[in-house]
């Protein structure tokens, strides 16, 4: 996993796989510096009624800026969700390209005037 954060390269190595039983998907994220910096636990699930996303984001920063919890939808090869933030919302962006099977993952923050602006980008690759 590699990109920027605010314009900074950044370098992870990412693991996503199944969890609790099927019912969410874990990324786990950690940065591949040597102390590792950062690190995230990504749940990403889907409500079955109503298929809305519902995600739940847990990192280093820790627990004050694990809530509130994400939601948004799946469209096609995209899953977008939304955390209210209580300084303003973050949009995340997830997008399958299948032609190489990797993925792309854009986290934009909304701005006063209702537009978003780039927080990081990254580029999902198997090893």
């Amino acid at each position: 996993m590699t990109g920027d954060v605010l314009g900074k390269a950044v370098t992870y190595d990412m693991v996503a796989a199944p969890t609790l039983h099927d019912t969410f998907t874990e990324m786990h994220m950690k940065d591949v510096q040597v102390p590792s910096e950062y690190e995230a636990r990504v749940f990403i699930g889907v409500d079955p009624d109503s298929q809305l996303v519902i995600t739940h984001w847990l990192d280093n920063f820790g627990a004050k800026y694990s809530i509130p919890h994400g939601t948004g939808q799946v469209s096609g090869n995209t899953i977008q969700f939304t955390i209210q933030y209580d300084d303003g919302p973050f949009r995340d962006t997830l997008t399958f390209h299948p032609e190489d099977r990797s993925w792309s993952f854009v986290i934009e923050a909304s701005q006063p005037d209702g537009s978003w602006k780039h927080f990081a980008r990254y580029q999902i690759r198997s090893k």
